[in-house]
């Protein structure tokens, strides 16, 4: 495996632009020098992300993640920093050698313990044992291909086949139960799993972290089995199939949400890819989250009886809170996708995928389903209930043509029905600053390490004058500074940021936050200083004030008093 010199990351860096990268994963919209969105690092509906075409950084005003072009993939797809390096290198087309499969994970033990999980059960499927699970799946009509597209293995009879492999492999103990694969009793290990077809769960850097054991045979037992949460897999947080359709949704900018796995899995074999599921759980903020990175357009495609109405319904709602407006498909006969493809077919699947109604034609039609719009009382709760809902969208045009609709089933007056709205304030895309600390020793801290970034000559007074930053993460922050400096010949904001933990990307984040002008004078730098030096000075004062007054020995508490006299002078100096 090659390591990449400071210069060659730099190099694939600077071979491309941030604003292009960015703007394939966000919508940007262009305001004076840079480029602004809603931020996809926290739950965001301002656009508070900032992207910097002159020094290739971006930054949040709000909660304060900040980078490069590194820095954004990382963050954004959830990667190794080497692996945002060879994704950039192979955007820019650019080929570099490096190995990033033998990266090392947080809980690599339990990883490890997945892999060898997976290649057991993938080579039970394979073996005459397996025929019975293969024969099952092709009477479901799960082909071959399929099989081996979505990695489908087979836990077989023996209640111990996977444990005494893995005890071999000398696991910690703790490691083989956290993982949710091995469960031990009284008689010792065995397997959480057997004699049950296994369906993978991928996180979304395509590793296993759970499966879905399904009985193939006639039985009591439960159809299905599922992981249980441990440290890899919690299901508010897991989308299934992420990370085979990212490149399908983003490339049309579309993301069709399904409930189960074999929804998403017979939908591909009908050749819809740009399909994830949630697992059956209820949708969550964190799922939202997830959701909105890939793609802008949302379909939500639940199953078609009332209880996936109603989690359509609370879906919905959550997309909206992230300034998602989604569409809907609805399929009849309270079918789910995998039964409505299997009794209708290709055909009136994708002719449901392709034209799927406005998330307020659905609501509406939800809101009425229950009531009777003959009725005053009824009419007057779905009126006030659809104008709610209506509340919670951010299109005038939806909302007109919702409106309209509206008003010519309930013969209600169209400026009445707008009257009822919610009036939505006009909002100019602004940087919305997160003014976290105001003391004024801090804002020169801050102030003083925004221009240090900027410009050699800050860094140099900054070293002439010996400046000790009191507080901890800003003066780790200018040593960070001063050393790449001495080290590099120049500074660069963007260059400075690639070799930064993530904790001192944050500082950076916050001091990017004061936004101030690019233009400074010696005497404002000068100023930053010397409210830094009174900081010390007024701490110091304190510090020794405090030891004078418990000081016992007169001698030594006019040695104090002298240090204090003298600090106190030298204070005046520099107000002076």
């Amino acid at each position: 495996m090659k390591t990449l010199t400071a210069e060659q990351i730099n190099e694939i860096r600077n071979s491309v632009d941030i604003v292009d990268i960015v703007s394939k994963y966000i919508p940007l919209t262009k305001k004076g020098k840079n480029y602004f969105g809603v931020c996809p690092f926290h739950e965001d509906n301002d656009p508070s992300l900032s992207v910097s075409p002159d020094k290739q950084i971006f930054s949040c005003f709000s909660c304060h993640t900040a980078g490069n072009v590194f820095s954004f993939i990382k963050e954004y797809e959830h990667v190794s920093f080497i692996e945002a390096v060879k994704m950039v290198a192979d955007i820019a087309g650019i080929n570099v050698d490096i190995d990033i499969n033998k990266k090392e994970f947080k809980n690599n033990d339990i990883y490890k313990i997945y892999e060898i999980g997976q290649k057991f059960y993938l080579n039970n499927i394979n073996t005459q044992l397996g025929k019975p699970a293969k024969d099952y799946l092709h009477q479901r009509g799960i082909t071959d291909n399929l099989i081996k597209e979505f990695e489908i293995g087979l836990a077989i009879k023996n209640s111990k086949a996977l444990s005494n492999l893995l005890e071999k492999k000398e696991f910690k103990e703790k490691d083989l139960i956290d993982s949710g694969l091995i469960v031990k009793d009284e008689n010792g290990f065995h397997d959480f799993f057997y004699d049950r077809i296994m369906f993978p769960l991928h996180d979304i850097n395509n590793k296993v972290i759970g499966y879905s054991g399904r009985i193939y045979y006639k039985s009591d037992a439960p159809k299905y089995i599922n992981s249980k949460e441990h440290v890899l897999f919690k299901k508010g947080e897991f989308i299934y199939n992420y990370a085979k359709a990212k490149n399908e949704c983003r490339s049309k900018n579309t993301v069709i949400i399904m409930e189960g796995f074999l929804d998403v899995i017979r939908a591909y074999s009908v050749g819809v890819t740009n399909v994830v599921a949630t697992l059956g759980t209820a949708f969550t903020k964190e799922h939202a989250n997830i959701i909105r990175r890939l793609a802008s357009n949302v379909i939500i495609c639940f199953d078609g009886d009332k209880a996936g109405a109603k989690a359509t319904m609370a879906c919905s709602d959550i997309l909206l809170n992230f300034n998602i407006i989604p569409k809907v498909v609805r399929l009849e006969d309270n079918l789910d996708p995998d039964e409505y493809i299997l009794k209708y077919g290709k055909e009136k699947f994708l002719d449901k995928i392709n034209n799927p109604i406005s998330v307020m034609d659905f609501k509406l039609n939800y809101l009425k389903n229950d009531k009777n719009m003959t009725q005053t009382v009824d009419k007057a709760k779905y009126v006030s209930e659809a104008i709610e809902q209506l509340n919670k969208i951010d299109d005038d045009i939806l909302k007109e043509v919702t409106l309209k609709k509206i008003s010519k089933e309930t013969d209600l007056d169209i400026e009445f029905l707008k009257d009822k709205l919610n009036k939505k304030e006009t909002k100019e895309i602004i940087k919305p600053i997160k003014k976290v600390k105001t003391n004024k020793y801090i804002i020169a801290e801050m102030s003083l390490l925004y221009y240090m970034l900027r410009s050699e000559d800050v860094i140099k007074m900054f070293d002439n004058r010996t400046v000790y930053f009191p507080t901890k993460e800003y003066r780790l922050l200018a040593h960070e500074i001063n050393y790449f400096y001495k080290n590099n010949g120049y500074i660069n904001e963007a260059d400075f940021m690639t070799d930064l933990d993530d904790d001192m990307i944050k500082v950076v984040g916050e001091v990017e936050s004061l936004d101030l002008k690019e233009e400074y004078t010696n005497n404002l730098i000068i100023d930053y200083i010397n409210a830094i030096e009174e900081k010390n000075i007024t701490d110091e004062i304190n510090r020794l004030t405090k030891l004078m007054l418990e000081e016992t020995d007169e001698i030594k508490k006019i040695a104090i008093a002298q240090k204090i006299i003298d600090l106190k002078v030298r204070g005046e100096k520099n107000v002076g």
